[in-house]
Parts: C-alpha cells; sequence; structure tokens
C-alpha cells in the first residue's frame, strides 16, 4: 500500500502532510513565505526583510519551501546573474493563511503580554513559596 491509497491525516506520524506542515509552520518559513507575498525577492532582500535570519537558515528554508511546491527559484542570467524567488501558486495560497494567523496574533498580543505576565507572576509566587497575589 502507498500513500497515495491512503487519506491524509497530519496526525499520523507516517503521513506526508506531517512535514509539509512542519515546513510551512517553522518561524523561518512563516517568515519568509510572508515576505515572499509581498512580491518576489531576491536573497538578499529577503534576508535584509527577514531580521535575524542567518544566510545558512535563508537558504535551507528557500530549499525545503521549494522542494514542497512553496516557492519557485528562477536564476536569471544576466551580467551579473541573480536569483529571484517568488511564491507559486500553492505558496500564495498556503502564505494567505499564514499571515491571517500572524495578523489574529498581532491583534491579540495584548492577551498574550498580559497572560505571560500573570503566569510569570503566579509561578515566581509559587517558586518562592509566597501565596498567589489575587
Amino acid at each position: 500500500m502507498s500513500f497515495e491509497d491512503l487519506a491524509y491525516d497530519v496526525f499520523q506520524k507516517r503521513c506526508p502532510s506531517r512535514s509539509a506542515l512542519e515546513h510551512v509552520t517553522g518561524k523561518w518559513a512563516v517568515l519568509i513565505l510572508g515576505a515572499l507575498a509581498q512580491g518576489p525577492a531576491r536573497f538578499g532582500a529577503l534576508r535584509r526583510r527577514v531580521d535575524g535570519v542567518s544566510e545558512k537558515m535563508l537558504s535551507q528554508t528557500l530549499q525545503t519551501l521549494e522542494r514542497d511546491g512553496f516557492v519557485h527559484r528562477e536564476v536569471h542570467r544576466p551580467i551579473p546573474p541573480h536569483v529571484e524567488y517568488s511564491l507559486t501558486p500553492l505558496g500564495r495560497d498556503t502564505a494567505v493563511h499564514l499571515m491571517a494567523l500572524v495578523g489574529f496574533l498581532e491583534e491579540r498580543m495584548d492577551e498574550v503580554v498580559q497572560a505571560r505576565a500573570d503566569h510569570d507572576r503566579r509561578d515566581g509566587n509559587a517558586a518562592a513559596g509566597m501565596p498567589e497575589a489575587q
């Protein structure tokens, strides 16, 4: 029996959809797909846009996203030659969903920041043997 004979189910450890999910939801992949959703870009422009990504991680993530069909890599041969990256139709559709999640999280960050502070306060009080403040 091959994967083609089975329904895809990300909750099954051998399902190929699980690795695709891992590839597109990694920190750098989300940011790269979001950056490319704004339009095609060369490697250097992507590196500047995705603040903090190393050249190695950017290169590896682009290769993975290209292999999975989310990113298209085009080599231009004029002098000097350069490479431009863009989203495939699958990549554009995926980026829409990821950017919706990013937008949702950005809109709710006040709640996240408050939850973190509440948690840290409770953890700090518990660790110090102090009763929780009400």
